[in-house]
């Protein structure tokens, strides 16, 4: 959105959010040279859980979404499959993606749920929760723009959820009659503050936005973490070319200042993530990048497909060249396991004597 002055020293980057202006001045001028490089790095092992591809949006830069009537639903036995194979493969998290409100406008959506049980995707999203679960998988769930009611329908099944903020600008690459609002991406990671769910969201950069924009929306979600202290992690993304993207990729130097930008923007606790089948991590991480996200050993990256996961040899290459240690997490970081954040479902997980428990107790003893 474009930001309105509410006063001489702040800006609205919300209905109720405003950033110091000064706040924003400084951090504009961060540099690669203000932060300091991290002590480890650190990643999870996940499979990547598609439940469909439909979505009410239609941003230039995005190929996860396909159209009306080419867009379907992922049935519970391909559900149960994926996330079987995931666990087999020593992976501890189940993401679970799907386009914002994908039964807004997806008539074919909605008869599929119907056909299942289900109401709304959020309902489903409930049962293939479940579904990770017994199969001994975490859930995570990105699934865009939440109100608090879809929210709380799926909080207690999952370790953490999130949403990329991607940027408070208005920006041609989110325009058409269906654009996406800022101000609904900022209100669910308050939602998810205000239900203490350990948050992921993140910045997109090279959409259009300019490096005021950037800053405005890293202390944005700052000044939310600093309200509720749910994010876990902030990812600073480039958007890459593809076949609805044609423009260059995002320079090396513009990536180093934003990941920058992020650390010094963030409490130390918050990791700052960049995705390493997409950024040049390792050109990036002296400028406080400490995690690699969750990466998969079985599945693609269904939101950007041509990018392949690189093996887990490749990130131990990437910590080498950094002179630091990688470490495994879970979905869910350390500091929210044991401080009264997760639900009793979760917690029983992670508690139980199954393998599936072991597992995640083994990464979490590291």
């Amino acid at each position: 959105m474009d930001a309105d002055t509410t006063g001489e020293g702040s800006v609205s980057v919300s209905e109720s959010l405003s950033i110091a202006r000064a706040e924003i001045n400084r951090l504009v001028d961060v540099t690669p040279d203000d932060v300091e490089a991290p002590s480890e790095l650190s990643f999870a092992r996940n499979v990547f859980v598609p439940l469909t591809t439909a979505c009410r949006y239609t941003c230039t830069y995005c190929t996860y979404y396909d159209p009306p009537g080419q867009a379907s639903l992922m049935r519970p036995d391909e559900i149960r499959d994926a996330v079987r194979i995931g666990a087999d493969a020593g992976c501890t998290e189940a993401l679970f993606t799907f386009g914002d409100d994908p039964d807004d406008r997806y008539t074919q959506i909605h008869e599929q749920l119907a056909e299942l049980g289900h109401g709304s995707i959020h309902s489903y999203l409930r049962e293939a929760c479940e579904i990770a679960l017994e199969e001994g998988l975490l859930p995570h769930s990105n699934p865009g723009d939440q109100t608090r009611a879809q929210m709380e329908q799926v909080a207690d099944v999952n370790a953490s959820m999130g949403v990329m903020l991607e940027t408070t600008a208005d920006v041609q690459a989110h325009g058409g009659p269906r654009a996406k609002s800022a101000e609904q991406r900022l209100n669910t990671i308050r939602v998810a503050g205000e239900l203490g769910v350990p948050f992921t969201t993140g910045i997109l950069v090279g959409i259009g936005e300019t490096w005021r924009d950037r800053a405005e929306s890293l202390l944005a979600i700052a000044a939310l973490h600093e309200r509720y202290g749910h994010i876990q992690e902030v990812l600073v993304q480039n958007v890459v070319p593809n076949e609805r993207w044609q423009a260059d990729p995002v320079p090396v130097p513009t990536m180093r200042r934003a990941v920058a930008m992020a650390r010094a923007a963030l409490p130390e606790s918050v990791s700052v993530q960049v995705p390493p089948n997409l950024s040049p991590v390792r050109e990036l991480v002296d400028c406080g990048v400490d995690d690699l996200g969750g990466v998969s050993p079985i599945t693609d990256d269904y939101i950007n497909p041509d990018y392949e996961w690189p093996a887990l040899a490749e990130l131990r290459d990437i910590a080498a060249m950094a002179g630091v240690p990688l470490t495994e997490r879970l979905p869910v970081y350390d500091r929210y396991v044991n401080d009264e954040w997760l639900s009793t479902r979760i917690e029983r997980a992670i508690e139980s004597e199954t393998e599936a428990g072991q597992r995640f107790r083994s990464v979490l003893d590291g």
